[in-house]
């Protein structure tokens, strides 16, 4: 393996956080979708009232889009050093930090499960991660 295609260890590390959130973005999108009530997710109803939603198949479509198929879009950019997949590496990291901010805004705070906490690290992560000297350096190396 040459120095031209040795991934840098936070590099390995993005794409760790990203085929994660990729993963978990199209289960639980999925999960919303096939129940949009919640129930089976245990994520109660209630917690819409306010929102624009009257159930979670809206969120659940969003969800399994742009953070779950996005993220998998990103990951596939970024093994193969595609032009565009900084920008997008650093576009997940935002919209996931995004989501949780709306999320908060709509349901409030849930610490349990700490889920909004554990995402919010994820798409803070990928953004520290993205820019990063030796990632961006990598990815440059690729054009």
């Amino acid at each position: 393996m040459t120095n031209r295609t040795k991934r840098p260890i936070p590099m390995k590390i993005l794409l760790v956080f990203i085929i994660f959130q990729g993963i978990s973005g199209l289960a639980g999108g999925i999960g919303l979708i096939l129940d949009p009530s919640g129930k089976s997710l245990k994520i109660p109803i209630s917690w819409l009232e306010g929102s624009p939603f009257s159930n979670y198949l809206i969120p659940g479509l969003i969800l399994f889009v742009v953070l779950g198929l996005y993220p998998l879009i990103v990951f596939y950019g970024l093994l193969k050093k595609l032009r565009w997949s900084w920008f997008s590496a650093f576009v997940l990291g935002a919209a996931l930090i995004i989501w949780i901010g709306v999320e908060i805004i709509i349901i409030g705070y849930q610490p349990q499960p700490p889920l909004q906490l554990i995402y919010g690290l994820v798409g803070l992560i990928i953004l520290v991660l993205v820019f990063l000297p030796s990632v961006r350096r990598f990815l440059k190396s690729g054009e």
